[in-house]
């Protein structure tokens, strides 16, 4: 667990770069930034997975909503708005993974929030 909170931290500095790069227009670096926040986020939900954590659910939905976000940034940078509503694939993933995590443990009779 405390391998995965290290990466996390690491990761929301990268996605919040990211997102910078990209409010400021910055269309290289904002590219630039997708590679490490998409590796982080996935070395995050591969820990998950390994140490047979619920929460890979919840992290591969963030890595989804990561691609999305990504993909949308790009298409904002080259200028082909037509394009980005394709960003709802993965941001539909992503909320059928949350789906998932939540039914599990509502199924489980854990508590939710």
């Amino acid at each position: 667990m405390q391998k995965v909170r290290h990466f996390e931290n690491v990761h929301i500095l990268l996605w919040l770069l990211k997102d910078i790069c990209w409010l400021m227009e910055y269309r290289f670096m904002g590219a630039f930034m997708i590679i490490p926040t998409i590796l982080v986020a996935l070395l995050i939900v591969l820990i998950s997975i390994r140490e047979k954590d619920d929460e890979a659910y919840i992290n591969g939905a963030i890595l989804l909503w990561i691609i999305a976000n990504a993909y949308w940034m790009i298409c904002e940078f080259v200028e082909r708005d037509e394009m980005k509503n394709w960003a709802a694939v993965p941001f539909v993933l992503g909320l059928i993974l949350v789906s998932i995590f939540y039914t599990k443990r509502i199924s489980r009779g854990e508590r939710i929030i």
